[in-house]
């Protein structure tokens, strides 16, 4: 890699860590619009509420666009570090020991939820419940697995989000899922 190449890499690398902390937010913030716990049959009862089911929507976007923007800050970083960046899987397991990541099956849960998001449709109100609870339930993975590549960036390679726009935003988020942590007993 040249000087400019790497410069551009690095920039390119800053612009997705930026992204990620914008897709934290805009999670967080759709799915502050909800009252969770969902269930079936309030879904039903209020299945022509727009705005509960916009916000829904939103969590399915916003999860899958946050997901798609680590894998891809977790390649470029993995390849700024001289790491091989296929398949996909040694990415992952590269990143569990580095405690990016929780686990590779916590990714791939990660996954297979966002999947089902995108691909089904389902009309029983009951697994529409399920299915959003378990997002939301997800979703401090993904906060958490953001706001320590990010840091591992910093460490590692000396690269930062591009700009400080969602940096006050993005720690709150952040410590919002670290006082949920359940303490060791």
């Amino acid at each position: 890699m040249n000087t400019d190449t790497l410069r551009a890499e690095r920039e390119h690398l800053a612009n997705l860590l930026e992204a990620l902390q914008r897709c934290s937010y805009f999670l967080n913030s759709a799915a502050s619009a909800i009252d969770w716990p969902i269930d079936g049959p309030s879904l039903k009862r209020r299945q022509k509420d727009q705005p509960l089911f916009q916000a829904l929507a939103a969590c399915n976007e916003r999860f899958s666009k946050m997901q798609d923007t680590i894998a891809a800050a977790m390649r470029h970083s993995a390849l700024l570090m001289g790491e091989a960046t296929t398949p996909f899987l040694r990415v992952l397991a590269f990143f569990e020991k580095l405690h990016v990541i929780e686990s590779v099956e916590s990714w791939q849960l990660c996954r297979a939820a966002r999947n089902l998001a995108a691909h089904d449709y389902e009309t029983s109100y009951d697994l529409i419940a399920e299915h959003f609870n378990e997002l939301h339930a997800l979703q401090r993975v993904l906060v958490e697995a953001a706001e320590r590549l990010i840091q591992l960036c910093a460490q590692s390679l000396d690269v930062h989000p591009a700009t400080d726009d969602f940096q006050v935003e993005f720690m709150q988020v952040c410590r919002q899922f670290a006082s949920r942590r359940p303490t060791a007993g």
